[in-house]
């Protein structure tokens, strides 16, 4: 049984930063890559960034060059640091192994940008 539980949401202003955190319970975490994915309002669930077991990543375009996913194994924890944020970041994200297991959707964090 895998649990996931995010957390590092919140309100921020257009320019600033967050970093979110997802915790996985469970023995899986080192061999699978994880994702970060977000949901708007009104709009489907997207893909915004994974990273491999050997850590390469990738990024959704509309993010590139301002988030960036991380892991850490023994901490059975990925990262997404994300900057320059902006009003269009409004969503709440949520981690996945990559591609995703429905079993595993967690409650997800709220990230707001406004101002």
């Amino acid at each position: 049984q895998v649990q996931l539980v995010e957390s590092g949401g919140g309100l921020v202003q257009p320019g600033g930063s967050l970093r979110l955190s997802c915790a996985a319970s469970g023995n899986i975490f080192s061999i699978y890559a994880w994702a970060w994915y977000r949901q708007a309002p009104g709009k489907q669930r997207e893909l915004v960034a994974t990273i491999t077991k050997n850590r390469n990543t990738d990024y959704a375009d509309s993010v590139k060059g301002r988030f960036t996913i991380s892991r850490d194994n023994a901490m059975k924890t990925v990262y997404l640091q994300m900057t320059s944020l902006k009003p269009e970041d409004t969503a709440v994200y949520y981690c996945n192994i990559a591609p995703p297991d429905e079993r595993y959707w967690g409650q997800g964090t709220q990230v707001t940008v406004s101002s």
